[in-house]
C-alpha cells in the first residue's frame, strides 16, 4: 500500500469499547474511550498497570489475539476506519504507517540474526527496494540513533549490544520506513536512568525529524512532560481526563490525577514533615468494577447516592484547550485547597554504628570464554575499596547505574558472596568471609532483604501465612505452633494487610500486597538492617506510596537500619537520610542528601541528576546526556573510571585517564573522588531549579 496524505488527525478514537471473552464470559477492559492524535504530535496515555493503556495500543494496531475485539466505536487511521480493513491492508500498514515500539528490547529482536539483516528486512519487505538499498538504510538509521561505530553494529548480535542500545536499534527499527505513527508502550521501563534521558532526547529529536506523531504509554508523569504535548491519563478502562500537558500538570480537574500527583515525590517533598499521601483501597479488578465512577470507592469526594448512580460521561472543563474530565463534582471541587496535614511523625535520630565496611573489594574470576571455559580467567572488579558505614534507625541510598557494583555489595552483606578483601563489621562481628550457611541463627535474622520484584520471592504453591511463618520457624521466633501463629497474624497487621490474608495464595494478591508479605518476611526476625532492593521500582506510583510509607513505619517503630538499593533518584531523595552514589564498582560521592543534591557535585552525579524526569512545570532541570555505555568491568577505563563518559574531563586534563582521582573531602563530611579543581567544583550550579517565568 503507498503512503497516502492526510491533512487531519492522525490518529482518532471515538468512544471504543474494548473487551476480552473468557470462560467467566465478557470481561470489559476499555469503554468509551476517546482519544486524538494531531500530526507532528505526542500524546501521552498514563495510568496505573490494568487501566487498559496497551489495550488501547494493541487496539489500534489491531492485534487483540482470539479473546480481545472492540465491541463500540471507531479508530481511524488518517481518517480511514482500521476496523473496517482487511488483514492485507492492515498487514501493509503495519510497520510502514504505524509501527510499534516494545518495552523490552530483546523481545522484539531475533537473538539468531545480525542486527543489519533484522533492519533490512524491514525496508525490502514495506517498500520493496534493493538489498544495497536497504543496507544503505539501515546504515543511515544507526547513524540517526547515534549508536558508536555503526558498521560494527550492524554485524553485531542482539546479546552483543547493551540494553540501551538494543532499544535503539529496536527504535531504528520503526523507523524504518518513517511511519506516521509511533506508539511506544513503556520504552525505557527496564533502561537505566541515564540511558533513559538519552533514549528520551533521541525520540523527540527523530520525531521532529521524521515528522512522527506518537501516543507514548507511560506511568512515568515526568517522562509524559518531558515528551508529550498532549495527556490522556486512564483509570480502570477510562479515560478520566484528558488536555494539554500544561493544563492538565498545572490546573488538574480529576480526583484520580490529583491523587496520583499526591502519591510521587516531587522536589519539597519530605518524609517528616510533607509526607506522601498514598491513595487508599485497591485498583478494582474489571469484573468487580463499581457502580458509577470506577474511582469512587478510593476517591476523597465521593457522595453516595451521586457519585455511584448512572454512567459517568466526560465533561468540558475548558474548551478552548480541549481540557475535559470524567467528574460529576468537577464544578464543587476547591483543587486549590492545601493538603491536610499530616499527623506528625517523630524524626529518628541516627544511634550507634551498627554495619563498618572498610576498604571492601570484591573479584570474580571468570574464563576468556564464559561459553566454553577456555581461555585465560580475566578478573571483574564488581566492587573497589568501598568504606562507609551505617547508623542504628539511618536510611543510606546506594544509587548508581546496572553494572556499578549495588548487589554484589549486598550480596556480600547478606553473605550469599564472600569478600576479595576489606572488611565487613556487624555488630562487632567481622562476617566478609562469612557464607550464608556458616552464619549463625542471629546473624541471618539481624539482616534481611526486601527484593525489587515481589512476584519473584515468594512460593506460588505455598499460603502467605505459611510462608512467614517458615521465616519465623527459620529465625527460631516462637516457643510452639500457636505461639508463631499470632506473630504471623501481628506482622500481617504490621504491613496493613487483613488477616485474612494469611489463608490466601500468591496469584490471588495484587503487586503491592506481594510487596508487603515479602516485607513482613524480612521483619520477620527483628531484622537491625534491611536491604531494600529497588522495592518499589516494580509497582505501579500509587502503591510506591503506600510501600514506602510503610518501610519508613516499620523502620520508625523497630530502629532499622536501611540500606536503600535505587537508580530512582526522586524517591532517594524524598527517602534517605544519606547517600552514596557508586559508579564501576566505586564509591565517587557520599554525603548527607542535602548535600548530595546541590552542587558542588561529582560529573556523575551532576549527570543522573538531570536525567531524572520530574512531573513538575515549575521546575527546569539542565540536560546532560551522558555519551557512550558504562564500560566492562572486566576491562575498566585506567584512571578516573567515570573518564571515558564525563562533561567535565576536558577541563582537567590527561590527570583523568592515568591517575585514580583521591576521595576529597568538601565539608562537614561530604566526599567527592573527582581530580577537578576547587575553583571548577565551586563554579558549578544547580542542575534542577525553578522554572523561570515567562
Amino acid at each position: 500500500m503507498q503512503k497516502w496524505d492526510y491533512d487531519g488527525p492522525i490518529l482518532e478514537i471515538d468512544n471504543l469499547s474494548i473487551s476480552f471473552f473468557t470462560r467467566i464470559g465478557e470481561i470489559p477492559a476499555v469503554m468509551d474511550f476517546s482519544c486524538k492524535v494531531e500530526k507532528g504530535k505526542a500524546v501521552g496515555l498514563v495510568g496505573e498497570s490494568g487501566c487498559g493503556k496497551s489495550t488501547v495500543a494493541l487496539g489500534v494496531m489491531q492485534d487483540l489475539g482470539v479473546n480481545g475485539k472492540i465491541v463500540g466505536g471507531s479508530i481511524k487511521f488518517k481518517g480511514q476506519d482500521l476496523n473496517a480493513m482487511s488483514d492485507e491492508e492492515l498487514r501493509d500498514i503495519r510497520g510502514s504507517e504505524i509501527a510499534m515500539i516494545y518495552q523490552e528490547p530483546m523481545a522484539s529482536l531475533n537473538p539468531a540474526m545480525k542486527i543489519g539483516k533484522q533492519l533490512m528486512e524491514v525496508p525490502i519487505i514495506h517498500e520493496k527496494v534493493s538489498v544495497e538499498e536497504a543496507n544503505a538504510l539501515a546504515l543511515q538509521v544507526v547513524t540517526d540513533v547515534k549508536l558508536p561505530d555503526p558498521e560494527r553494529i550492524l554485524n553485531s548480535y542482539p546479546h552483543q549490544l547493551s540494553g540501551g542500545q538494543q532499544q535503539r536499534i529496536v527504535i531504528a527499527m520503526a523507523l524504518m520506513s518513517k511511519p506516521s505513527l509511533l506508539i511506544l508502550d513503556e520504552p525505557t521501563t527496564a533502561l537505566d536512568v541515564t540511558v533513559e534521558a538519552g533514549i528520551v532526547a533521541l525520540v523527540k529529536e527523530l520525531g521532529e525529524k521524521y515528522g512522527t506523531s506518537m501516543l507514548f504509554i507511560s506511568h512515568n508523569l515526568g517522562l509524559v512532560l518531558d515528551t508529550c504535548d498532549d495527556i490522556c491519563v486512564m483509570y480502570s478502562g477510562e479515560a478520566v481526563e484528558t488536555g494539554p500537558i500544561a493544563a492538565v500538570f498545572d490546573k488538574m480537574r480529576h480526583p484520580y490525577t490529583e491523587a496520583l500527583f499526591r502519591s510521587i515525590p516531587l522536589p519539597g517533598a519530605d518524609k517528616n514533615a510533607r509526607p506522601l499521601v498514598a491513595i487508599p483501597g485497591n485498583f478494582p479488578l474489571p469484573h468487580e468494577r463499581p457502580d458509577g465512577c470506577n474511582f469512587g470507592p478510593r476517591c476523597n469526594y465521593f457522595a453516595a447516592g451521586q457519585c455511584n448512580n448512572g454512567v459517568i460521561e466526560m465533561v468540558d472543563v475548558d474548551i478552548a484547550n480541549n481540557h475535559m474530565s470524567r467528574c460529576l463534582k468537577v464544578t464543587e471541587i476547591d483543587w486549590d485547597a492545601p493538603i491536610a496535614a499530616a499527623a506528625n511523625v517523630e524524626v529518628l535520630e541516627p544511634g550507634r554504628t551498627v554495619l563498618k565496611i572498610a576498604n571492601l573489594r570484591k573479584y570474580y574470576e571468570v574464563a576468556a570464554s564464559a561459553l566454553f571455559g577456555g581461555g585465560e580467567k580475566r578478573v571483574v572488579k564488581a566492587n573497589e575499596t568501598l568504606t562507609f558505614e551505617a547508623r542504628e534507625a539511618e536510611t543510606l541510598a546506594i544509587v548508581g547505574e546496572s553494572g556499578c557494583g549495588k548487589s554484589t555489595l549486598a550480596k556480600m552483606l547478606l553473605g550469599l558472596e564472600t569478600a576479595s578483601d576489606g572488611t565487613i563489621e556487624m555488630n562487632h562481628h567481622n562476617v566478609e568471609q562469612v557464607p550464608i550457611e556458616e552464619r549463625n541463627v542471629e546473624t541471618i535474622s539481624s539482616i534481611q532483604m526486601v527484593f525489587q520484584n515481589p512476584f519473584d520471592t515468594l512460593n506460588p504453591s505455598m499460603s502467605v501465612g505459611r510462608q512467614i511463618i517458615r521465616a519465623l520457624e527459620v529465625f527460631k521466633i516462637g516457643v510452639d505452633d500457636a505461639d508463631r501463629e499470632q506473630r504471623m497474624l501481628e506482622l500481617l497487621d504490621l504491613v496493613k494487610l487483613p488477616r485474612e490474608f494469611a489463608k490466601r495464595m500468591p496469584r490471588q494478591l495484587s503487586g503491592g500486597q506481594k510487596q508487603r508479605v515479602g516485607i513482613a518476611r524480612a521483619f520477620a526476625g527483628n531484622a537491625q538492617i534491611v536491604v531494600a532492593d529497588e522495592p518499589v521500582s516494580a509497582l505501579d506510583v500509587s502503591v510506591q506510596a503506600a510501600v514506602t510509607d510503610l518501610l519508613m513505619e516499620l523502620q520508625r517503630k523497630n530502629k532499622t537500619t536501611m540500606l536503600f538499593i535505587s537508580h530512582d533518584l526522586s524517591i532517594v531523595r524524598y527517602i534517605s537520610d544519606r547517600v552514596m552514589v557508586m559508579y564501576l564498582g566505586h564509591v565517587v560521592e557520599m554525603g548527607t542528601t542535602d548535600q548530595v543534591f546541590a552542587p558542588p557535585y561529582h560529573p556523575y552525579t551532576e549527570a543522573l541528576l538531570s536525567a531524572v524526569p520530574i512531573a513538575d512545570t515549575s521546575i527546569a532541570r539542565e540536560s546532560i546526556v551522558l555519551k557512550g555505555d558504562i564500560p566492562s568491568a572486566v576491562n575498566p577505563p585506567s584512571g578516573c573510571p567515570f573518564q571515558t563518559r564525563c562533561q567535565h574531563k576536558d577541563k582537567v586534563g590527561k590527570i583523568c585517564e592515568s591517575e585514580l582521582p583521591p576521595l576529597r573531602v568538601l565539608a562537614d563530611g561530604h566526599e567527592v573522588k573527582c581530580h577537578m579543581s576547587d575553583h571548577d567544583m565551586a563554579a558549578m550550579t544547580p542542575v534542577i531549579k525553578l522554572a523561570q517565568a515567562e
